[in-house]
């Protein structure tokens, strides 16, 4: 479960220093948000999406190539010193390249967030405004619980979603829509 605290003083970054190796922290205006560490369905959907989408859209094996796409990128953001989507991805058109030892305070094109109980309010209504907010052109919800992908695109500063879809549908989402993905890969397998 989430925890936000609110401080007499807004959350810094040695808020975030302060936490234990088992806590995942987040400064979203002012407000420190602590998880715990993932579980590993969330974990395999994270890698499962990522390396999909970075074999054809970073790497450009099968696909077109032309993005950045980064796991769990720590963002400085405005009124976010600290933000970190499961995913997020940059068009290399946009933002020819990336800061290789500093912060990236770029807002990305494209941002996934993995659902889990600990996170699911937190991405869904914290995040997903803050990301409308600074401009993310499109959201992805990957939920390992239902087996579900719900995409999002902002227009004139409001979520428009696009498509919902299921356990095993073979999809063609944007911005990634030019690579049909597998949404069966994407699921750790129910323990027998």
């Amino acid at each position: 479960m989430s925890t936000a605290a609110r401080a007499p003083r807004p959350a810094t970054r040695a808020d975030l220093d302060a936490l234990p190796e088992n806590v995942v922290g987040e400064v979203i205006d002012g407000v420190l948000y602590t998880f715990p560490r993932p579980r590993p369905r969330h974990a395999f959907a994270e890698v499962r999406v990522g390396a999909d989408l970075d074999s054809a859209f970073g790497r450009g094996r099968g696909g077109p190539g032309g993005w950045w796409i980064l796991v769990e990128p720590g963002l400085e953001l405005e009124n976010a010193p600290e933000v970190v989507p499961d995913l997020a991805a940059w068009r290399k058109e946009r933002v020819p390249s990336l800061p290789a030892n500093e912060p990236i305070r770029l807002v990305p094109d494209w941002i996934c967030e993995i659902l889990s109980p600990s996170t699911r309010a937190h991405d869904q209504l914290i995040k997903r405004r803050l990301y409308a907010r600074l401009g993310v052109n499109y959201l992805w919800f990957v939920d390992p619980d239902t087996r579900s992908l719900s995409v999002c695109k902002l227009v004139d500063g409001h979520w428009y979603e696009l498509g919902v879809y299921g356990p095993d549908e073979r999809i063609r989402a944007e911005p990634f829509d030019a690579v049909e993905l597998e949404m069966r890969d994407w699921w750790l397998p129910e323990a027998p």
